[in-house]
């Protein structure tokens, strides 16, 4: 006899099933986001006077962009990209679960205590403004940019017990990724339908694949490095203290180890979603899937030879900065196959203009300009010019949001009605890409001209002659904060207003198993059979008139 059925509260905290952890996911992410955003914009609104003038403290400014940089990165994007890994990849390649349900539990109920050590520096501050708490002083946030270069970040450098709670929160969003990690290759390499071949599965699925070893790769070099610094900081160590025999090189090479790779950590899953949508809105097969899937291997491996590009200006010998150089400009080789696949895929297919595809669009463009202006940076002489300037914030902001978050909103159009069962507003959706694509670009555009006249990225202050361009570049990204308020508001719309959808509302044929499966109770028989080797259904054109091939990511 059963008992009776837990509420639905205790449900979702102690739920396994890989589609409710994919929406803890996904609206942690999302709030992250918000929030994050809203540090930027505070950020930008400080920098849109030339000193004397100031709208926070120098200390804030610099918590701000410090921890501005972890959420979105830690918080949202990856997160983000987990929600739709975790929600879908099962479904994609026909597995019930995840390998480790309750490990994939464990992975998402790292983050909440992540991000309250990590934001709780900001309350502290307040309650001891208001209050007079004497005790919460030294509970500062982190203020050593996200890259936590020490002698900045040891204990003379950054007293505040917050830098702690910032080390100690990466360590537990790394110890997440890592479970995570070793989840998602278990689960795609051991749980595929019987004949799904791993040239049969999604290229979403190989996204994650690449994704997860990298993770796996990188992320233990940055624990290392983490708590050695928890220790130089508490208990007298010397690993990166100089005058103690330590080197705080030796935290860069640890740090961009990782630092690195979690690019194409951040910026894979995006990819794979784009791989996703071209072929349902253009009625066409992804163009070349084998070399998109090894293309994604080529990256995931290169990632990892090319992280010395960070630290040309750090004196490390001529020799290993030429092959770093080389390496990082030889990087752009598979990731032009993928944008040259990608327009193959667009050329002369029947396009349906609907969100999914708008925002996939705008991450190849946009994509394309940050990785232009990045292989600059790959010059070392060039890089001496560039280095840690806003030409740098412009790449990095043109490649994770103009790329990543770009993706990740297509990714959310696209499955927002499975994972919602209720369809966005059509219109809101295109105006949320117009005011995003036009306030991304003055933003961070204008960064290049700023970081070419030599202005430092994170700095509270400039030159008078400077502020022109940061007051356009601060318009922009007021622009941009504006877009993303329709973007909410369309999801707030669409929960409550929005019209009810069918399972498959764009259509995609059966061998497109995310459109299929989420109907089906976790570790319930699973009526569906893949067929290896069985060619894809005709489906019919939005009008009826003609058929095409239906797209399918699992075509070999």
């Amino acid at each position: 006899m059963s008992g009776p059925r837990p509420s639905r509260l205790k449900q979702w905290l102690f739920t396994t099933d890989h589609k409710q952890i994919g929406m803890l996911y996904f609206w942690t992410a999302w709030i992250a986001f918000a929030i994050g955003g809203l540090m930027a914009l505070l950020v930008r609104l400080e920098l849109w006077d030339a000193p004397p003038d100031s709208w926070v403290y120098a200390e804030t400014y610099t918590q701000l962009f410090t921890v501005h940089a972890i959420t979105m990165i830690f918080l949202f994007v990856m997160p983000m990209s987990a929600a739709f890994g975790n929600y879908f990849v099962p479904l994609m390649i026909g597995a019930k679960d995840m390998a480790y349900p309750r490990i994939n539990a464990l992975s998402y109920w790292l983050i909440p205590p992540a991000i309250i050590l990590l934001w709780c520096g900001f309350l502290f501050n307040l309650l001891n403004v208001w209050f007079g708490i004497e005790f919460l002083t030294n509970i500062k946030p982190v203020a050593t940019g996200w890259t936590g270069y020490p002698p900045l970040s040891n204990i003379l450098g950054s007293p505040s017990f917050g830098t702690d709670l910032w080390l100690i929160a990466l360590v537990l969003l790394g110890t997440g990724s890592t479970l995570g990690a070793i989840n998602f290759i278990v689960t795609i390499i051991k749980l595929r339908k019987p004949g799904m071949t791993m040239h049969h599965i999604p290229l979403f699925a190989w996204s994650w694949l690449v994704t997860a070893v990298l993770l796996l790769l990188a992320t233990p070099p940055l624990t290392v490095a983490l708590f050695g610094l928890l220790l130089d900081r508490n208990f007298g160590t010397g690993f990166f203290v100089p005058s103690l025999g330590g080197d705080i090189i030796t935290w860069q090479h640890l740090f961009w180890f990782f630092g690195h790779p979690e690019v194409y950590i951040l910026i894979l899953p995006a990819m794979g979603v784009i791989n996703e949508i071209l072929p349902r809105f253009t009625g066409k097969p992804i163009f070349g899937y084998h070399a998109m899937a090894w293309s994604m291997v080529a990256i995931g491996f290169l990632g990892f030879v090319v992280y010395g590009h960070h630290m040309f200006t750090t004196g490390i010998d001529p020799r290993v900065r030429a092959t770093f150089m080389a390496m990082t400009m030889a990087i752009g080789i598979p990731t032009g196959i993928k944008i040259f696949n990608w327009l193959a895929t667009l050329w002369k297919g029947v396009i349906e203009f609907k969100a999914p595809l708008l925002f996939a669009i705008g991450f190849i463009s946009m994509f394309v300009i940050g990785g232009i202006n990045g292989v600059y940076t790959a010059s070392i002489p060039v890089d001496y010019k560039l280095h840690d300037t806003y030409w740098v914030v412009s790449h990095i902001h043109y490649v994770l949001f103009g790329g990543a978050a770009m993706g990740l909103f297509a990714a959310t159009y696209y499955w927002w009605p499975v994972m919602t069962g209720r369809m966005y507003s059509e219109t809101l959706g295109l105006w949320h890409f117009i005011v995003t694509m036009v306030g991304l670009n003055i933003v961070f555009f204008t960064m290049h001209f700023i970081g070419l006249e030599g202005m430092p990225r994170g700095a509270a202050e400039y030159r008078v002659q400077l502020e022109g361009m940061n007051q356009v570049a601060t318009i922009g990204a007021f622009l941009l904060g504006a877009g993303q308020i329709l973007f909410f508001w369309n999801m707030f719309w669409s929960m409550k207003w929005g019209p009810k959808t069918e399972h498959n509302p764009w259509r995609a044929d059966p061998y497109v198993l995310e459109f299929t499966e989420h109907h089906y109770p976790a570790h319930s028989p699973d009526p569906i059979v893949f067929v290896k080797g069985q060619e894809p259904p005709e489906t019919p054109v939005a009008d009826g008139t003609e058929k095409r091939p239906a797209p399918s990511g699992t075509t070999a």
